[in-house]
């Protein structure tokens, strides 16, 4: 684990410029600072005609806000990816072997590597889902992998999103911003695509149709509607990948498959990208008071009528408890190393774990296990008495709900301020898509950016940003 001071992305500890930003510094110099500025009011033009919103619960000032874009891209040099790339693929394979083995034989459990007490008191894991064999072999159709960055070759995995990962459409629309803005910028930089997302993310689904699937696969949408803060998201992909935007109430179950309303009838559907959560699924086996979902679609589902990604029970590999387990994860279900390392992480569950913490909360970072978005946790450095004290009380309280991590020295990248370049925290959610003989990833992915000078919270909706990610080419 890295004590030094915080590594720059862009600048080496004597001032020289990484090789990897050589050319965007040498076009940054020579630009008008103006000029630059205008751009990046430009850029929030588009952002906010475009829509590029996301909701805010909870505040009283809750509602759309604009996610703040940054337009000094993040670099990263060929060779690094193809380090993170390695280790992000073993990593997917893992979680999605492990989730068919805990709805199966448990092997993993019966091997006395993962206690049961880990399912078993888990309110993402889905009971029903015992048996269960998702078309393909899929779980994790989409997966978000959370990475931070500690040091020239320390990368370190924050968390990962195998329930509903969100942000892709940030990802398309930052760097559809920056080639209508800086077009020169990638003459002069062979940065590596990512428009093919939105298609390749239409082919995986396909690929994954259900075995009652005739002729083409029919993919759909499935959104809990307009007032959910990533509907921006759930259209544009549906838009992009040229298929229909659905909400539960355009659906019901005909002759043993889910179909969507139609001006000519109810048509099938055989892989549904479904937004929602389980618990709002379907009413019939999940949450009896849900609107948002559809009767009988999990019979349907168990059934082999239709695909739905990701299958239901995946939010288990997204427990923050159940990552500390992932080095053991990784090891059991592909017999190697982790390639990516796990920050060291403290199961307050666990008496002499939770002594621990509570004797240096201030020095630690305490989360939710089930929590995301930067809420319900504790940055211990910079949280006030006041706050350690409440915090105290509450992991008193339900120790089991909290695991603890050290603060790790997370990398800095340079964003476009009043005084010019000025280094940020940054951590980086590239995107996976999984079908039964490949795993693609998309080179790059969601870089957000803390955009308070010494803040480590990166999350929109504490007042990060977001900016366009590149991986380079081979030389």
């Amino acid at each position: 684990m890295t004590s030094a001071p915080n590594f720059d992305e862009m600048t080496d500890p004597d001032g020289s410029v990484r090789e990897a930003y050589a050319a965007f510094e040498r076009w940054f110099s020579e630009e008008e600072t103006g000029d630059l500025r205008q751009k990046a009011r430009e850029a929030e033009e588009i952002f906010r005609l475009t829509g590029i919103t996301f909701n805010v619960y909870g505040e009283a000032e809750a509602g759309e806000r604009l996610i703040p874009f940054d337009i000094v891209p993040r670099i990263i040099a060929a060779r690094e990816w193809k380090k993170l790339s390695r280790g992000i693929e073993q990593r997917v394979r893992a979680l999605n072997a492990f989730l068919y083995d805990i709805h199966h034989r448990q092997e993993i459990v019966r091997a006395g590597r993962l206690p049961y007490e880990m399912l078993a008191r888990n309110e993402a894991y889905l009971p029903q889902m015992i048996g269960v064999e998702p078309p393909g072999g899929v779980y994790t159709h989409i997966v978000g992998i959370d990475l931070v960055r500690t040091g020239p070759d320390e990368f370190y995995v924050l968390e990962d999103n195998a329930r509903t990962p969100s942000g892709v459409s940030y990802m398309l629309e930052n760097r559809e911003t920056m080639l209508g803005m800086f077009p020169e910028l990638f003459t002069q930089n062979r940065v590596q695509r990512v428009s093919s997302y939105p298609q390749n993310l239409h082919a995986s689904l396909a690929a994954c149709a259900p075995p009652a699937c005739d002729g083409d696969p029919v993919v759909a949408v499935l959104t809990p509607g307009i007032h959910n803060s990533a509907y921006y998201e759930h259209s544009f992909l549906a838009d992009e990948m040229g298929v229909e935007l659905v909400e539960g109430h355009d659906l019901r179950v005909v002759d043993g498959r889910v179909a969507m309303r139609t001006t000519r009838g109810y048509k099938p559907i055989d892989v549904l990208y479904r937004r929602v959560d389980d618990e709002y699924i379907d009413p019939l086996n999940f949450s009896p008071d849900s609107v948002l979902g559809v009767p009988g679609i999990f019979d349907v589902y168990r059934a082999g009528g239709i695909t739905i990604a990701n299958a239901p029970g995946t939010g288990v590999a997204d427990d923050k408890a159940i990552y500390s387990y992932m080095p053991e994860i990784v090891e059991f279900y592909t017999g190697e190393k982790p390639l990516l390392e796990n920050v060291p992480t403290w199961r307050c569950s666990d008496p002499d774990s939770l002594a621990h913490v509570l004797d240096n909360l201030e020095d630690l970072v305490v989360k939710e296990v089930h929590g995301s978005g930067g809420y319900g946790m504790l940055i211990g450095p910079t949280a006030s008495k006041k706050d350690i004290r409440a915090f105290r009380k509450k992991l008193e309280a339900r120790p089991s709900n909290y695991i603890a991590q050290p603060t790790l020295s997370l990398s800095t990248v340079p964003i476009f301020a009043k005084e010019g370049l000025a280094p940020r925290h940054v951590d980086l959610r590239p995107f996976v898509l999984v079908s039964p003989d490949r795993i693609d990833i998309t080179p790059g992915g969601l870089t957000r950016v803390a955009l308070k000078k010494g803040s480590l919270v990166v999350n929109s909706s504490q007042g990060g940003g977001t900016k366009d990610t590149w991986v380079l080419e081979d030389d």
